[in-house]
């Protein structure tokens, strides 16, 4: 499985960007997909994630302003960032979790820069 993201860029505090991550190849079908980020300096954390049937999660500082969504036909995964603040600056990076019991199987994308300016 490989994972592509694309919609990162530089955006103004207050604004809104929409990433997308695309899986290739096939996905085991109990699985969780989402986004982590990376600031300088800090460690990467949960943004959101969303398992195959549909159940979300959010970091507590993305809480209300973001929204993770999924379309299982195309693999494909989103994150909808609005009200935007200069913290929501980092690499953020997709991930797929295949929930091969007992096994986690995890592939990570390559990351997509988000530049909020204030």
């Amino acid at each position: 499985v490989q994972l592509q993201a694309s919609g990162g860029g530089l955006v103004q505090a207050g604004g809104s960007l929409s990433l997308s991550c695309a899986a290739s190849g096939s996905i085991f079908k109990f699985n969780i997909m989402g986004w982590y980020r990376q600031a300088p300096g800090k460690q990467r954390e949960l943004v959101a994630s969303i398992t195959n049937g549909g159940a979300t999660s959010y970091g507590v500082s993305v809480k209300g302003r973001f929204t993770i969504s999924r379309d299982n036909a195309k693999n494909t995964v989103y994150l909808q960032m609005n009200s935007l603040k200069a913290d929501d600056t980092a690499v953020y990076y997709c991930n797929v979790k295949e929930q091969r019991l007992p096994n986690l199987v995890e592939y990570w994308g390559q990351g997509t820069l988000v530049t909020v300016s204030s």
